[in-house]
């Protein structure tokens, strides 16, 4: 998988491509739908490699700050989830208040030509140019005398049209259940393991403590069932886990974090790890205990529903 952050990195002898264009945040079914659409049309020319145009930042990011939403993927991680759907390169644009200006014909003169292309497969509701001016129809009269080929794909997911946003709406909710079922998989947050009270070890469930960022979707605050997975050079199996977000209120927390407990192990040295925690289903909300010994009992029902839902084994059992 190529990743090309600008022409300069396109090389000189590429060949005719199929391309689609979009955000691609969390790379839902929508996105699933498109991307399956583009191999296929990539396959009917001749087995034509598939280049995805994303944008970094966030257009909104750059047109609205107050209103840029929480990604739910990072570049890289889009990358990641963009070649197992069978993308063969990723040009990123990176959007700003001049690539903002581009008219219609502007973006498809700088990006789209550059990028040898023969079709284009996007979202039906796809929008492009100044102030959005540039819609499908428009892509295909701009597309005419620039032999290539332009499918609008519809992104309907039965009753519900999949998008980014309804994936973040189901995360501030706590439906990580209906996350998942928007993006065909559990949601997953990654993020460097930082050193931490250490009060969960103390009490007998050390965790790994991951700060939110605040510019990445995380579901809403509460105590989740689910996986974890270190990133680094050794990277290891999905582990069962039960996770806290949230600041702990019980001890006036201000910090937000991720905090996961891979259940019935203290082995674990995961300070400066980066992890994958992947949320499977919402236990209960986060709570203020009014004594430790509260917080303790508590802690050990959510481990007990933890494993229940992951269908992990008691200690001792194979």
């Amino acid at each position: 998988m190529d990743v090309w952050r600008g022409r300069d990195d396109v090389p000189a002898d590429l060949g005719r491509t199929v391309v689609t264009i979009g955000n691609f945040d969390g790379v839902h079914l929508g996105h699933q739908h498109v991307l399956r659409r583009s191999r296929e049309v990539a396959g009917e020319r001749g087995g034509l490699p598939v280049v995805a145009v994303t944008f970094d930042p966030h257009p909104l990011a750059v047109l609205r700050p107050e209103h840029a939403p929480t990604l739910l993927t990072s570049i890289e991680q889009r990358a990641e989830l963009l070649s197992g759907a069978g993308v063969n390169h990723v040009f990123v644009v990176a959007f700003s208040m001049e690539v903002a200006a581009w008219s219609p014909e502007e973006f498809v003169d700088r990006v789209l030509v550059p990028l040898r292309v023969v079709a284009v497969v996007v979202g039906a509701n796809f929008r492009f140019g100044h102030r959005a001016a540039g819609d499908v129809a428009t892509l295909r009269e701009l597309a005419e005398d620039r032999d290539f080929t332009v499918e609008g794909v519809p992104l309907d997911g039965g009753p519900q049209v999949w998008s980014s946003t309804y994936v973040r709406t189901c995360l501030a909710a706590g439906d990580v259940e209906g996350a998942a079922e928007a993006l065909g998989r559990p949601y997953t947050v990654r993020g460097v393991v930082v050193e931490g009270h250490k009060r969960g070890r103390a009490l007998g469930y050390p965790t790994a403590n991951v700060p939110t960022s605040g510019t990445t979707a995380v579901p809403e605050d509460g105590v989740y069932a689910g996986w974890l997975r270190r990133l680094d050079e050794s990277e290891g199996p999905w582990l069962p886990a039960a996770i806290s977000v949230g600041t702990n209120p019980t001890f006036d927390g201000r910090v937000h974090h991720v905090e996961s407990y891979v259940l019935d192990r203290d082995d674990l040295e995961l300070y400066g790890v980066e992890i994958e925690t992947s949320f499977i289903a919402r236990l209960r909300g986060q709570e203020t205990f009014d004594s430790i010994d509260q917080l303790v009992v508590q802690m050990a029902d959510d481990v007990s529903r933890a494993r229940s839902v992951l269908g992990a084994p008691e200690p001792g059992e194979t």
